[in-house]
């Protein structure tokens, strides 16, 4: 079966962003590449102040997914952080993992919607993280065979 993987790129601060969200769910990067690690390209010179930004990083997930994001080199303008088009959704295995993930990916950012029972009956909550990420936690008792 397809798996989707969320990509997000970062002005600048994607090592600290996934070091925070390394903090919040545990594990090992998979990979870290950084801009000088990549051979060089006489037409398209690494900007020295962007040499140890990074050019690829991968976190694995759960038993499946990976989240993997870069930094954008100046070069190519900046990302609005304020965007909303998109949310990276969770699905938790239970409550408690729904409190400890949203309690910990929140943390410095802007809760948009609580952490409850929603009237669709799943526990659902969205906030933008510290940095301008959107996320969305879900808890679906009827999916994961657990009562709220």
């Amino acid at each position: 079966m397809a798996q989707i993987n969320p990509y997000i790129h970062f002005n600048g601060n994607a090592e600290e962003a996934f070091t925070f969200y390394k903090s919040v769910f545990g594990g090992e990067f998979a990979m870290v590449v950084r801009f000088k690690d990549m051979p060089s390209d006489p037409n398209h010179p690494i900007d020295e102040n962007e040499a140890n930004k990074i050019m690829h990083i991968a976190l694995p997930i759960g038993k499946s997914d990976v989240l993997m994001a870069s930094d954008t080199p100046a070069s190519m303008g900046k990302h609005n952080e304020n965007e909303t088009r998109s949310k990276i959704s969770i699905s938790a295995e239970s409550k408690a993992e729904a409190d400890k993930l949203f309690n910990g990916l929140s943390e410095g950012g802007t809760v948009e919607m609580p952490l409850a029972d929603s009237p669709w009956g799943s526990y659902f909550g969205m906030f933008r993280d510290k940095f301008g990420i959107e996320w969305m936690i879900d808890f679906d008792p009827q999916y994961k065979g657990e009562s709220s």
